[in-house]
C-alpha cells in the first residue's frame, strides 16, 4: 500500500509481482498522449533538418522506431498486456529554442486496458534513436521531459498534465 492508501496494482498481497486480470473490465476506447525532447547543439539540429545525417532521415527514422516500439511495449516492458492497437501516431517537430526535437506519440485501441505505456514507449524510442542516429556528431545530447500528457477512457477516466 502506497503513502496515500492506494495499492500498487501489480503486486499481490504477498508482494509478488503479476500481471493485472482485465478480463472482467469492458473494452472502451482508450487513448494516451506522451512527449519526450532531445536536446542538442544548434548545428547538430540544422545537420538533422539538412538531411545530412550520416546514417540517414533521422525524423523519418525515429517515428518509424516509435510506432514499432508501441506495437512491441508488452515485450520490453514486463506485465504490460499486448494490445491490438488501432492507432500509433508518432510527431516530430524541429524547437529552436531547445535546441532540439520535440516527440510527441500517440496510442489508441479498444480494450480492456490502456495505452499509456504504449505512448510513452514509443516517445522514449523515437528520442532514443534520434540519439543514436546523431551521437557522431554530439554526444552531449540531453534525452529529457519523457512523460504522459494526457490519457482517455477505461474506470479512471481522463487525465490530462496540468501544464499541458
Amino acid at each position: 500500500m502506497t503513502k496515500d492508501g492506494t495499492t500498487l496494482t501489480h503486486i499481490d498481497a504477498t508482494g509478488a509481482a503479476n500481471m493485472v486480470d482485465v478480463s472482467a473490465k469492458p473494452e472502451t476506447t482508450r487513448t494516451a498522449i506522451a512527449e519526450g525532447a532531445v536536446i542538442m547543439k544548434p548545428e547538430t539540429l540544422d545537420l538533422i533538418l539538412s538531411g545530412n545525417a550520416r546514417k540517414g532521415d533521422v525524423i523519418a527514422t525515429a517515428r518509424i522506431a516509435g510506432i514499432m516500439a508501441a506495437k512491441r511495449t508488452h515485450e520490453l516492458i514486463p506485465l504490460c498486456h499486448p494490445l491490438q492497437l488501432s492507432k500509433v501516431a508518432v510527431d516530430i517537430v524541429p524547437d529552436p529554442d531547445l535546441p532540439g526535437l520535440r516527440v510527441t506519440a500517440l496510442a489508441k485501441v479498444t480494450g480492456q486496458t490502456g495505452v499509456e505505456m504504449e505512448a510513452l514507449t514509443a516517445a522514449s524510442l523515437a528520442c532514443l534513436t534520434i540519439y543514436d542516429m546523431a551521437k557522431a556528431v554530439d554526444r552531449g545530447m540531453t534525452l529529457t521531459g519523457i512523460r504522459l500528457v494526457e490519457k482517455t477512457g477505461g474506470a479512471s477516466g481522463s487525465y490530462r498534465a496540468p501544464d499541458a
